[in-house]
Order: C-alpha cells, then sequence, then structure tokens
C-alpha cells in the first residue's frame, strides 16, 4: 500500500491537542546524582542547612567584635589569652562571632594584642547560608542542572527526585543521522531513550519495531513521506495507531501524530530539518507534560526583518540574535547552516501572514 498524504492537512493546533488529551505527568523516581542530570526535578528531596552551624570562611583568629573595638595598628589591644586559631570550614568558638585575618593578631609566646577591629559575621559563613533549610536542590518543574548537583553533593544527598519518560525511538534504515540528533535532543530534555533500528524500510520490518509495553512515548524517524520506499505510516496504521497524518506544519508536512496502544507516537520524517521542526512543535510540548516541566522561557526582542508566512500553515522560523533583535534565518524550509547558527525559533500560527519588521515577538530559546 503506497502511502499518501490526504487532501486535507490537520492542523498543527488539532493534532498537538490531540495527542496531549489525556497525557498527565509520569510517576516520579529518585536517581542517582549522575542519571538525574538533565531530567525534571520533583523537588524532592528538601535538603538540610548548610553550612549546619556557624563556621569560618576563612583561616584566621576566632574573636569576639564587641571586644576589638578601637583596636588598630597604633594602639594595638591586649588580649587576656591566646585567641583560638580556626582554618576555613571549621566551626566557630562559643563567644566568636568574626575571623580576623594572620597579620591582625600579634603573638608573641603566651601574649597576643589584636591590630584591627572586627564586624560581627566577618569572614564567618552563616548556619545555612549556602543551603537553606528544607530547600529543594532544583525547583519542582525545573531541570536538574550542575548547579542543582552541586547543592545536592553538598547537602550529602546521593538521589535526587525527577520525573524520566521512557522514549522509544525506531528508526528507518538511512536516517542515522536525524536519528542521532533526536536521541541526542531527548537525552539532554532528561528522557530515557531507547533507540532500536527497523529491519528494513518495509513496512512488515518497521512494524516488527514498534513495541510500546516498555515506554512512555514512541517516535519513528524516517520513511513518513509518499516515496515508493516509505512505509512508516502504513507499518503504524498496521499495528493499529490511530494518526493525523500530513501535517499543516512547514517544515514537517509529512510527519504524523497519534495514539498506538494508548501510547502517544509521532512520526518524524527522515531530513533533519523536517524532523527538529517537528520535534519543536510536537514533542517538546508532550515531554514537558509528561515531566511536569515549567513553561520554557521565552525572549522578546524585535524582529530586524519582515517574516512573510502562508495562511492556513503554520511555519517556524529560525532567528539569530543580532544587535538585540532577532534576525530571521530560515522560514519554512531550513538549510543545515541555518540550524547551526539559529539562537532560538519563532512559531508562526496559521492565522498570520507573518511579523512586520521591528515588530516584538516571543522566541523559544534553542538552548536553554
Amino acid at each position: 500500500m503506497t502511502q499518501r498524504l490526504p487532501l486535507s492537512l490537520t492542523p498543527l493546533d488539532t493534532a498537538l491537542a490531540a495527542l496531549l488529551r489525556g497525557v498527565g505527568p509520569v510517576a516520579a523516581e529518585e536517581l542517582p546524582l549522575i542519571e538525574a542530570a538533565g531530567c525534571i526535578s520533583t523537588g524532592l528531596p528538601l535538603l538540610p542547612a548548610h553550612p549546619p552551624r556557624d563556621v569560618a570562611a576563612v583561616d584566621g583568629w576566632a574573636l569576639s567584635a564587641v571586644d576589638l573595638v578601637g583596636a588598630s595598628s597604633y594602639s594595638p589591644l591586649p588580649l587576656a589569652g591566646l585567641p583560638v586559631w580556626v582554618e576555613a570550614g571549621g566551626a566557630m568558638p562559643a563567644g566568636c562571632d568574626c575571623v580576623l585575618d594572620v597579620d591582625a593578631v600579634e603573638v608573641s609566646g603566651p601574649l597576643a594584642q589584636v591590630l584591627a577591629e572586627g564586624v560581627p559575621g566577618q569572614g564567618v559563613a552563616r548556619a545555612g547560608s549556602d543551603i537553606a533549610e528544607n530547600a529543594p536542590a532544583a525547583a519542582a518543574g525545573c531541570p536538574v542542572d550542575a548547579a542543582a548537583l552541586l547543592l545536592a553533593r553538598v547537602a550529602g544527598a546521593d538521589k535526587l527526585g525527577v520525573r524520566r519518560p521512557r522514549l522509544r525511538i525506531v528508526n528507518v534504515p538511512g536516517a542515522t543521522a536525524t536519528l542521532q540528533m533526536i536521541a541526542e535532543l531527548a537525552s539532554a530534555a532528561g528522557l530515557d531513550v531507547s533507540a532500536h533500528e527497523a529491519g528494513g524500510r518495509d513496512a512488515a520490518s518497521i512494524a516488527a519495531a514498534l513495541h510500546v509495553s516498555a515506554c512512555d512515548v514512541l517516535l519513528t524517524i524516517g520513511g513518513s513521506g509518499v516515496g515508493r520506499a516509505d512505509a512508516t505510516v502504513t507499518a503504524l496504521i498496521e499495528r493499529g495507531a490511530k494518526l493525523a497524518y500530513g501535517l499543516a506544519l512547514q517544515p514537517g508536512r509529512t510527519a504524523a501524530a497519534g495514539r498506538l496502544a494508548n501510547v502517544p507516537v509521532v512520526a518524524l520524517p527522515g531530513s533533519p530539518a523536517h524532523a527538529l521542526a517537528v520535534w519543536l512543535a510536537l514533542v517538546l510540548p508532550l515531554i514537558d507534560r509528561m515531566s511536569a516541566r515549567r513553561p520554557r522561557r521565552t525572549v522578546t526582542l524585535p524582529l530586524a526583518r519582515k517574516i512573510a508566512s502562508s495562511v492556513g500553515i503554520a511555519e517556524i522560523s529560525l532567528l539569530a540574535e543580532e544587535h538585540k533583535a532577532w534576525m530571521p534565518l530560515a522560514v519554512g524550509e531550513w538549510p543545515l547552516h541555518a540550524i547551526a547558527n539559529a539562537d532560538a525559533w519563532l512559531l508562526i500560527p496559521a492565522s498570520q501572514e507573518g511579523f512586520a519588521a521591528g515588530e516584538p515577538v516571543d522566541a523559544y530559546l534553542m538552548r536553554e
């Protein structure tokens, strides 16, 4: 059976709403820190305060600031006994609230005199100054980044609560570069990625790889067009998938989206540009919903020049930031150099003809 696009393309909004219908966050799990990197945090566990008590922030002499009033190199203040020397990170002695540098105290045998005043808190890290009591390493709904991992390690946590949707990718032979791109994007987005190669480009070989029992999302890559060797959509339908095939989206017109055994499935084109566009427009909102991710940040800047678009087709424009403005690099069709140089992307709704030069637009960053 030859795949054919329907005469009427499915609007992007309709396809996305159907893909998201009934989808909620996946179950939370605790992962070792190295595995939690990039995943979306649940906000747990809550960390203990760090430091747990007042500690020295620098090496020096621990003293009480109120006892040092008037001390200077011209008027040294004799001490009744030797002050306590503390190393950075060491607990502050009782009654001491400042740490003076080594040169601020002269010691001669059992005698000591202070050559400078101190102020309360000088050279001291207060209890909870690095990590407040019951603070999360990463806020719920935010990616676990290097800073979150640092807080967890300093607080002594070895695991973090995250949501990590399971993604199965089935690659149709001939789209290896696109497979690697999508797998890398998915891993960076915190997904548990499992990639598989179909045994061939025919419908039977592709269908044999379409297992959904151990995944939350199924992606296929390649074979979604109308060429004589394209059979991915046919294979999905033969397996019982309910699909919207042919999207009013450019790039990405030959993608398909729907359900296979109640698991969301998206058929990505084999072209890197078209697959990336569908990833941005359809897959990212899906995995964000499953991860309970906070809304992605947009950056608002004026357009450096006009963007023209066709009414009835949602189009994605790639943008580069130049002189505090968004410079359009490509719209509708994307050369690879435009992808490489893009800082952000802008979805132009099917109801609009584009945007005028100088008009402020909200663009999503390609790399957050």
